[in-house]
């Protein structure tokens, strides 16, 4: 064991360093100790080490890590290759975006609501999205599902993706004259991101569910985007 020794000394006013003191470590003096207060006696750590604190980076920094995060599992959404991302690194900073974003779409303009042709307002759209994905969530766990309460509220956000495209892209149709050529195309969009964000969402989650009880933990999946897609479909102001 390696001890600590002191010596100022015999005359502090004589002596050339002046009352400084030396520390001995096993019998050898080491003059001009210096240090800094750390956390739990660890080193001072830079941007990146292992056990660096976030809450000492830059928050340009911070910000960039995160939409990188999300931008990645956006993609895996798209690109069903790696299913273990959005369980293990949850996270709702891409489902709040998404929802918020469809819900400020589709909310209704106030001409048409004059009218009574309106679609829904924001916090409709808003509730319907986060409740419907809270009841998906405590039906799986009821059925003995595996995955925690926000990873399955994660995967469900992020699975909203293939519709919010498809709410882009029927939206900049909407901007041309309605004939039935278009308003199939529409349809065709809807149903295409209805399917994918339905079987994306079955690839992250049915590993989770017990065996002989995937349908019924599917069945809630299917509606919640059938109904989300029919929204998109039938957004026409």
């Amino acid at each position: 064991m390696d001890f600590l020794n002191t010596n100022t000394g015999q005359n502090n006013f004589n002596n050339p360093n002046g009352g400084h003191t030396t520390v001995y470590i096993d019998d050898r003096p080491m003059n001009n100790v210096e240090g800094r207060m750390t956390v739990s006696g660890s080193l001072m750590q830079n941007i990146g080490d292992p056990g660096f604190n976030t809450l000492d980076e830059p928050i340009k920094t911070t910000i960039m890590r995160d939409l990188k995060a999300v931008g990645m599992k956006f993609k895996h959404v798209l690109y069903l290759k790696e299913k273990n991302t959005l369980l293990k690194e949850w996270d709702l900073w891409g489902p709040l975006m998404l929802c918020t974003f469809m819900a400020m779409v589709l909310q209704a303009s106030p001409d048409s609501v004059q009218i009574g042709d309106g679609g829904p307002e924001f916090a409709e759209v808003f509730v319907i999205i986060w409740i419907g994905s809270v009841i998906i969530t405590l039906n799986s766990k009821l059925l003995g599902g595996t995955i925690s309460f926000f990873q399955s509220v994660c995967v469900l956000g992020y699975c909203l993706l293939p519709i919010v495209i498809a709410l882009i892209v029927c939206r900049f149709i909407l901007i041309f004259e309605q004939t039935n050529f278009l308003f199939f195309i529409r349809f065709a969009i809807s149903i295409g991101s209805f399917l994918w964000s339905t079987y994306a969402s079955v690839v992250f989650l049915g590993d989770s569910q017990p065996q002989g009880k995937k349908a019924l933990a599917v069945y809630p999946i299917f509606l919640f985007y059938f109904i989300m897609s029919w929204l998109v479909l039938s957004h026409t102001v």
